[in-house]
């Protein structure tokens, strides 16, 4: 069995053309969504598409032989900064019903993971709704959280910060994770999006480390993506702080946390393993998305990230079912 928890929606081109749409005319001419056929959006998972690398949704799964996947929106176009706060809200549901469609259509294939409304124009309590309509309504099973809103354009506060403890409340009410990770890059920040997801994780980490969140909410369940931007890999340099603070230790600090495994190369996923520990990896592969380019060295995909745990010849059996599938299966109650 394996379970991927970091996949993400594949729609059809109809549900963007919609969004350029939102965006030119600002809500002017209302929010209703396009029509999109259950046929259509069937369709959609099986046609090549070229930043797949030519092949489809269901080629690259099935191919990595992921059995379930947690599909959550494509982060880089939720737009969480664009205004008015409107038209973040009905992208936001829409794309929540189309990931809720898609699990319909795929029984067993895919679970749903929302997106929230995170425009900064609105209080956290009210991005909550859609988390609850989610989960209480469609059987959405975890969460988007980006940490950054303003996407590059102002400095949000830190996931630390009293500002978002009506998500964490609501998380634990529901008793669901969120996977942090970022979502759009605007000007007049100096880095891609992809660049800004792993510098915004590394962030969320430090700020809920070095916060009262994990104490405040003993029972949140925060999974980090892309490996948990840096930190599992520079821990060397909070080692030390964490000693002269005095208190828990600051791996065991880290260890509350889970962590996926969309890394594109076996050193990085192993010295993840390494820090984090067996118990605290999901296996994740964000397939397809950055990752789905033939790598010229050795004929296969990046994102076969199957093949690289495989390749860690240190984990055991139980290891390996914890990684692939135990581990999502417990957290996500699955």
């Amino acid at each position: 069995m394996i379970i991927d928890v970091h996949g993400h929606l594949t729609a059809p081109a109809e549900l963007y053309a919609w969004k350029a749409g939102l965006l030119s005319h600002r809500g002017a001419h209302g929010g209703k969504p396009p029509a999109i056929s259950d046929d259509r959006l069937r369709e959609a998972h099986f046609e090549p598409h070229p930043s797949f690398g030519n092949v489809s949704h269901f080629d690259h799964i099935d191919g990595a032989g992921v059995d379930l996947q947690l599909i959550s929106p494509r982060p880089y176009q939720m737009m969480h900064s664009e205004q008015p706060s409107k038209i973040v809200r009905w992208f936001t549901e829409e794309t929540n019903n189309i990931i809720h469609r898609s699990c319909e259509l795929f029984p067993g294939r895919f679970k749903g993971v929302a997106g929230l409304p995170q425009s900064p124009d609105l209080d956290p309590a009210e991005w909550t709704a859609e988390l609850r309509r989610t989960v209480t309504e469609l059987g959405f099973v975890g969460a988007l959280l980006n940490p950054d809103p303003y996407e590059g354009t102002q400095v949000p506060p830190a996931l630390g910060d009293r500002y978002w403890y009506p998500v964490y409340e609501a998380l634990c009410e529901l008793d669901v994770p969120a996977l942090i990770h970022a979502a759009g890059c605007r000007p007049p920040t100096r880095e891609p999006y992809s660049l800004h997801f792993i510098q915004e994780e590394t962030v969320a980490v430090w700020s809920l480390l070095s916060s009262r969140v994990l104490q405040d909410f003993p029972d949140l369940k925060i999974i980090v993506s892309h490996g948990g931007g840096a930190i599992p890999y520079q821990v060397g340099r909070f080692l030390p702080s964490g000693v002269r603070a005095g208190g828990t230790p600051y791996l065991e600090k880290l260890r509350r946390l889970w962590f996926d495994t969309c890394l594109y190369t076996k050193d990085s996923i192993e010295l993840l393993i390494r820090v984090a520990g067996v118990d605290r990896c999901l296996f994740g592969t964000e397939k397809p998305g950055t990752g789905s380019q033939i790598n010229p060295e050795t004929g296969g995909w990046f994102d076969d990230i199957h093949l690289l745990v495989n390749d860690i010849d240190w984990l055991t059996e139980n290891d390996r079912e914890a990684i692939f599938a135990k581990n999502a299966a417990d957290l996500f109650r699955l």
